[in-house]
């Protein structure tokens, strides 16, 4: 903004009447809410920003103190980890259900 700008709206802003307007409770703990709500969203996604990164870091970390390849780190931290089928299931036997 312009310096003349600023001072004309400075001038215009000082010179207007008070509105008498009366602004209850809660209206200002709606906003206030709002606002803590926006705050909190920043943060968390400010603290996600920051964390992942770390996250990351101590996986590889860990990675490398058991042997495994960094390269080959799985979501889970570990190498070939596959999921095994429940025992006594039907569904994952090799052998048609009993009856």
């Amino acid at each position: 903004m312009k310096p003349s700008r600023l001072f004309l709206f400075t001038l215009l802003a000082a010179a207007s009447a008070p509105a008498f307007a009366y602004v209850g409770p809660g209206a200002g703990l709606t906003l206030l809410g709002a606002l803590w709500g926006l705050l909190a969203a920043v943060g968390a996604a400010l603290m996600f920003v920051i964390v992942w990164p770390l996250r990351q870091w101590r996986k590889r970390v860990n990675a490398e103190r058991r042997g495994v390849e960094v390269d080959d780190v799985s979501a889970s931290g570990r190498k070939g980890e596959a999921q095994a089928p429940p025992k006594n299931s039907a569904m994952h036997s090799d052998q048609p259900p009993a009856g």
